[in-house]
């Protein structure tokens, strides 16, 4: 699989966490541990990040250490909402996930750096 597909399949893939996210504010539950979720590279796309498959080049490049950084923090922000919600505070979970919410900017800021990433490998 080339670059841009891999960071096509995370975009998509980091897009529905919100509606996971938005399930575990409502029912209090989730499947997935939250020290797990919290480590960025047990995801598929922090595997291929952090894989030989990409080049010495590519990870030295700007977007790519973006990218890392933000997904590290996608990953922070996703598991203090389940911390959240789990813990049965769906009013603090909720408000990360809204509009101006710390989940809100940091997943936008994440897609968009995946898109400039992939713009530039074009």
């Amino acid at each position: 699989m080339t670059n841009v597909e891999e960071i096509d399949r995370a975009i998509g893939a980091h897009g529905m966490w919100k509606a996971r996210l938005k399930t575990a504010i409502e029912t209090g539950k989730f499947d997935t541990p939250v020290d797990t979720i919290r480590q960025d590279d047990r995801c598929t796309f922090g595997q291929w990040l952090y894989s030989n498959s990409l080049t010495d080049a590519d990870k030295a490049s700007p977007h790519y250490q973006n990218v890392r950084q933000l997904h590290a923090e996608f990953h922070k922000v996703a598991a203090r909402v389940v911390e959240l919600a789990t813990a049965g505070k769906k009013q603090e979970a909720q408000a990360l996930l809204e509009l101006g919410g710390e989940y809100s900017r940091v997943s936008g800021n994440l897609t968009k750096a995946m898109m400039d990433w992939k713009r530039a490998l074009n």
